[in-house]
């Protein structure tokens, strides 16, 4: 599609239902949909009241379900605050910076006899309003906020939606399955014994 034709979000409210729109097919297009999250400038007054901060850890926030197609979610990442390497179980994944910087760490996936330090393919800096993209056949990837003084919020978009997702060791190369949980949904925290002691990618 030309990009001129792809509807430009001028708010958050916007960029959910062209979301809404273009998820009602059953293929994805991924240039549309990186264009459309692409378009959106962030507004905090507008996402705020989705980013839940927490001291130890950071945080899963679900807005949108997507009708079952997508989730649209806010990832708050206090200072020093970074993911463990992981996968996205065959789901697209688009990434767009709202907020501070995130460094994104690309690494090959391991073999089965592998044993040792797993391959870093690549590395970059995301800036605000920047969107990232990746699926299970570009690699795994580990998400960081380098900043011992700012805080960072990304907005991320699976589809399909998944439950659970692989980790991976980076000294051995040894995966882990961990179910996905949500610190809070649409701005109103999820029951405290959910989200205990869970890997949250």
């Amino acid at each position: 599609m030309d990009q001129t034709q792809v509807p430009k979000a001028g708010s958050l409210e916007d960029l959910m239902r062209i979301l809404h729109q273009l998820f009602e097919g059953d293929s994805v297009n991924v240039e549309e949909v990186q264009s459309v999250m692409e378009s959106y400038d962030t507004k905090p007054q507008e996402w705020m009241k989705y980013a839940k901060f927490d001291q130890y850890r950071y945080t899963r926030n679900l807005v949108d379900e997507g009708n079952g197609k997508f989730n649209l979610m806010i990832l708050c990442w206090g200072e020093g605050h970074g993911s463990s390497i992981h996968d996205h179980t065959d789901s697209h994944c688009f990434m767009k910076l709202l907020q501070g910087q995130l460094k994104e760490t690309l690494f090959e996936w391991p073999s089965a006899k592998a044993h040792g330090d797993m391959v870093q393919k690549s590395q970059r800096l995301l800036q605000e309003n920047q969107v990232a993209y990746i699926n299970d056949s570009i690699g795994l990837h580990r998400v960081e906020n380098g900043s011992h003084t700012e805080c960072a919020a990304s907005l991320h978009l699976y589809s399909p939606p998944f439950q659970a997702c692989q980790t991976f060791d980076q000294r051995t190369g040894h995966r882990n399955t961990v179910k996905m949980t949500f610190y809070s949904k649409r701005g109103e925290r999820t029951p405290f014994e959910t989200t205990i002691s869970q890997e949250n990618n």
